[in-house]
């Protein structure tokens, strides 16, 4: 099963604005504990959202706002996703995430056996898995 970890911040957070030399040393350790346990299949930090643009959809039209976005009382500072045996496994990985401060939450990410495999686009996206070879995905 694959879960993604969300790093929640606010834009005062150091986390938002770029770990210090302690900081980025422990999630070093912390992301070579889940290369070692093989569990990890992405993960990366963000920029702030002053570097973002945030769009708005409303049927057609799209609205494009650049950041930062201080009214949001919390952002994304970056993510993991992790291919573990249950949601409990997940959650024991994100309890060992080395922040201070901030939140963390947790989602399983749809993979492909969820969805109608009879669905054309399903299998169009088997097919360019294989090609990508990402088929473990599917």
């Amino acid at each position: 099963m694959k879960f993604m970890m969300l790093l929640q911040s606010d834009e005062s957070n150091s986390v938002t604005n770029g770990p210090d030399d302690d900081a980025l040393n422990r999630m070093g350790r912390y992301n070579e504990e889940l290369i070692k346990a093989g569990v990890i299949l992405a993960g990366e930090g963000l920029h702030p959202t002053s570097e973002g643009v945030r769009l708005t959809y409303d049927g057609d039209d799209r609205t494009v706002v650049d950041g930062p976005f201080t009214e949001s009382k919390e952002l994304l500072a970056g993510f993991w996703i992790i291919d573990v045996a249950s949601k409990e496994e997940a959650i024991e990985w994100a309890k060992r995430i080395p922040i201070p401060e901030g939140q963390v939450e947790v989602r399983q990410v749809f993979e492909l056996a969820d969805f109608d495999q009879s669905n054309e686009y399903v299998q169009k996206e088997k097919v360019w898995r294989e090609e990508m070879g990402t088929s473990r995905t599917a």
